[in-house]
Parts: structure tokens; C-alpha cells; sequence
């Protein structure tokens, strides 16, 4: 298994600094990376260009050519090989966990087992899960390449075996922006961080609850690859209808545009709404769910007069409100208002059937 491509086959995206890495992990072990080279058809002229950049399929002949050749799926990172076959080993570890948390502990406490050179740990709190690796050793100048793929494996891996992008709140990383500094938007999504303590990134916890989805036979199939964990292909993420209501309904009328509520996501308005649509929903949806359940809220814990209600949960007047109430609850606000003060409404209408 090697390091997830960029973009698909066809764009230039991956920085020529990962080739170069790569390149230099043969000479650690005293090998000629010619052929490697070759079977990727990277000319070995283009490996001095600051800003060259290779496709993704490149990337994956390069990767996959050297990890075989070189038996070694670390690529020289580590003070002893991993040999082909070890993540693989590291996905199968952690598939009959109950949940993502679960599989991402698995992960970070077998890849211990394999080297000391580095820690990766999961760490839980104020709502969000972060993983991370510690460095016991002096990377030297695979520093940047490990460090970013092991990030990179670990993410793949838990979007593949949920079926879901884990959509990342922020990547960190222990070293100054580099030069290629434009491809990590296309690695990890999110806020980007350079200078940071240790290597890492951060993601909404409820992720760690949701069942994995993948088998035997779906890893089989997966790892007949040598570059199967791409994030980029899971545009589905199971929790951003969830995460787009809690904003609505934290911002108000203020932050319900498809601009605000995106960059708030870290999404360009355009993937919001492909996500969404994904998920059998739209923003207007959305919308609509919460005004209608902050309007019940109202009717059933203040006295305020309906037409201010209305106004409040963004109608125009009261009239268009009742008439959207009555589709969404089957009755009147003001049949609403009576009935939850005699008890007998039983709560708000379930999100089912909204």
C-alpha cells in the first residue's frame, strides 16, 4: 500500500518532492530507482524541478514499483523495513472492530508493534477526535513525506472502511509551509496549519461512533491494489446533514446562506450542495427542518403571539407561516400551541416524518 493520489489519473497534482523522497529512500538502500522511474515514466531529468508535479497514476506506479522492489512499504522512512503486505495486515487488524474509534485505536496501537520511530495516537475531547503522531526519532529529509502519508494512510482507511468521507475540521503539520504548499488543500480538507507541535488533524467525534462497512472480501479487493485508500472518492459524508442543521440552528437566519454555512464547513458552496444531494437532501430541506422545529419550540414553551413567531423563524408573515406549519405538523400553530399545553401533542413531530 503506498500514499493516496491527489486528484485522479490525468492531472498533474502530486509534488515532485514525494518522487524525490521517494527517490532518496532507494539510495538508503543503495539502489537504483531507474526502473521505478521507468515503469511510472517520470524522465529522471524532471526530478530537479522545484515545482514539477506527477499524476496520480504515476505516483501509484512509482510507489507501488518501490515498495516491492525495495520490499519495504515505509520507502526508507523507519529504521527497519515494513515489509510488502504490512498495512494491509494493519486494515485487516482493525476490520472487526465495532466502530471507527474502535478500528483507529487498533491502527495507532499495532503500528507500535511495527516501529518505534513514531507514535500514533487518538485523543478525544470537546467534541472532536484527533489523531496524531509523535516523533521519536530524527525523520531527516523523509520527514515531510512520512509524516503526510502516515496521516494520509490512517484517513483513507477510515473513510474507506465506514464508506463516508471524514470530513477533517484541521490538518497540522510540525514544519513550515514548503514549496508545494497548493497540494495539501487537495490532500486534507480543512483548515491548514505549518509550524505546529506535532503532526496531525481533527475531526467531529461523532465519526468514531458509526459502524464499519467493509468485509473480508471488499479488503481483498481493495488491497489488490497498491494505491487503494484515496479519500477524494468518498464524497458522501454520513454526519454533514447533522452538522449543517446544528449550524443553522446555532446561526440563525445570519448564517443560513449555502457561502456562510460552507466556509464554516471548510466546502466550497458548490461541494455543499453536491454532499447534500448525495445525502437525498437539500440546504432548503434542511432549512425548512429547523425553522419548523424552532417554531414548535416556541409554540410550546413561550406565549409569544404567533405572527412574531413567524417573523423570528424567517417567514414574511403570518399567514405563509401557518400554512407551512399546517403541512409539516398537520395542524394549525395555534391547534399546535393548545394541544402541547394539554399534554397531548407527545413532543416535537419526529425528523421522519418532517
Amino acid at each position: 500500500m503506498t500514499a493516496s493520489p491527489l486528484k485522479p489519473a490525468g492531472r498533474a497534482a502530486t509534488p515532485m518532492a514525494f518522487v524525490r523522497a521517494i527517490v532518496l529512500g532507494y539510495e538508503r538502500y543503495g539502489k537504483d530507482p531507474s526502473q521505478a522511474l521507468a515503469q511510472a515514466q517520470i524522465a529522471p531529468r524532471d526530478l530537479a524541478k522545484p515545482q514539477g508535479r506527477v499524476t496520480a497514476g504515476q505516483f501509484e506506479a512509482l510507489s507501488a514499483h518501490a515498495m516491492q522492489e525495495l520490499d519495504d512499504e515505509a520507502l526508507g522512512w523507519f529504521g527497519r523495513r515494513l515489509p510488502w503486505g504490512t498495512y494491509g495486515m494493519l486494515c485487516r487488524a482493525s476490520l472487526s472492530a465495532p466502530d471507527l474509534g474502535v478500528a483507529i485505536k487498533r491502527w495507532c496501537r499495532h503500528h507500535r508493534l511495527l516501529t518505534d520511530d513514531i507514535d500514533m495516537a487518538l485523543t478525544v475531547g470537546n467534541g472532536q477526535a484527533t489523531v496524531s503522531i509523535r516523533e521519536n526519532v530524527d525523520l531527516g529529509a523523509l520527514r515531510e513525506f512520512c509524516l503526510v502519508s502516515n496521516l494520509r494512510f490512517l484517513h483513507g482507511y477510515a473513510s474507506w472502511v465506514i464508506d463516508s468521507r471524514v470530513s477533517l475540521r484541521t490538518a497540522r503539520f510540525p514544519f513550515e509551509a514548503p514549496p508545494h504548499r497548493d497540494a495539501y488543500p487537495l490532500m486534507f480538507d480543512g483548515e491548514l496549519q505549518f509550524g505546529a507541535e506535532v503532526a496531525s488533524y481533527s475531526f467531529d467525534e461523532r465519526y468514531l461512533a458509526l459502524p464499519l462497512r467493509r468485509d473480508e472480501q471488499a479488503l481483498r479487493t481493495m488491497l489488490r491494489r497498491a494505491l487503494p485508500l484515496t479519500v477524494l472518492q468518498y464524497r458522501r459524508d454520513r454526519l454533514l446533514g447533522q452538522r449543517v442543521r446544528e449550524l443553522l440552528r446555532a446561526q440563525g437566519r445570519q448564517g443560513a446562506t449555502a457561502e456562510s454555512l460552507s466556509g464554516l464547513l471548510h466546502v466550497s458552496a458548490r461541494t455543499l450542495h453536491r454532499q447534500l444531494q448525495e445525502e437525498g437532501v437539500s440546504l432548503q430541506q434542511l432549512k425548512d427542518t429547523v425553522r419548523h422545529e424552532q417554531a414548535a419550540e416556541q409554540l410550546r414553551r413561550t406565549e409569544r403571539p404567533i405572527k412574531n413567531i413567524a417573523l423570528a423563524v424567517g417567514f414574511r408573515n403570518e399567514k405563509s407561516f401557518s400554512r407551512a406549519f399546517r403541512a409539516w405538523a398537520g395542524m394549525t400553530p395555534g391547534d399546535f400551541r393548545r394541544a402541547a399545553a394539554a399534554g397531548s401533542s407527545g413532543g416535537l413531530p419526529r425528523e421522519g416524518n418532517l
